[in-house]
């Protein structure tokens, strides 16, 4: 009986191992096959909500009334505008940064980015977990060569301000002598004290200063009076016979 029992210990032991090796790996695993077969709309009732926060909202009509000629993203998934090499799993990085969102894209009228912006929380008392998210997004928006605005939630910039960090005013042209003359004469013109007399515009066609003795005159003599008609008698014609004179 001795060796009976010793091996019916064994094979009990040898049950309860497998069994707990196979709970442990259901758990790890999350055994996902009960959440399957429920319905996507009676077990999880959806709702619509607003997409932007109070804050958020005030940020989006800065940057429209900043760039009304450029678009407007928010809420973006960086695997909308940003993409990788496939010689890696695109499953794994979707998993780590694809679905991460950047709080307002901003694009040209092509639709290309030319910028980030991200609201950050006054309250610096982030988890780890999100401070790490922040992290990778700014790693990867960095690597792809997109500028990012970071914007306080508690002080955010005046429309001038956002004008100007996203698209900079051009530098001014450099002075030509042309346009250093002409910024001279206007200068000149500004610094002119009314009533003062000014000297008067050339007129090319004034004949003031215009030397006249050299001119070639030309004399016009009266004409000779005519005598073609002097022997015509000028006297009144003679009435016809039995006509009566008027008076």
């Amino acid at each position: 009986m001795g060796p009976l029992l010793l091996a019916i210990a064994i094979v009990l032991a040898l049950l309860a191992g497998a069994w707990a090796l196979r709970w442990r790996a259901n758990r790890q695993r999350g055994d996902s096959r009960p959440a399957d077969n429920l319905d996507t709309v009676a077990a999880w009732p959806p709702q619509a909500t607003r997409v932007l926060t109070t804050v958020e909202r005030e940020a989006y009509d800065r940057l429209r009334a900043a760039l009304p000629a450029h678009m407007i993203l928010a809420q973006v998934p960086l695997a909308r505008f940003i993409k990788v090499p496939t010689r890696n799993s695109y499953a794994e990085w979707l998993r780590r940064v694809g679905h991460l969102c950047a709080d307002f894209v901003v694009c040209d009228r092509h639709s290309q980015v030319i910028a980030v912006v991200e609201i950050r929380s006054a309250d610096d008392r982030l988890s780890d977990r999100a401070r790490k998210r922040q992290q990778r997004l700014a790693r990867v928006l960095k690597a792809a060569a997109v500028p990012v605005h970071v914007w306080s939630e508690n002080a955010l910039p005046a429309v001038d301000a956002v004008r100007e960090a996203i698209v900079p005013s051009p530098p001014p042209a450099p002075a030509t002598p042309a346009t250093a003359a002409a910024a001279s004469a206007a200068s000149a013109m500004a610094r002119s004290v009314p009533g003062r007399d000014v000297a008067p515009a050339y007129n090319p066609f004034s004949e003031e200063a215009r030397d006249s003795s050299s001119d070639e005159v030309i004399e016009v003599r009266e004409a000779p009076p005519s005598t073609w008609f002097d022997d015509f008698d000028t006297a009144p014609a003679p009435l016809e016979p039995g006509k009566p004179k008027r008076p």
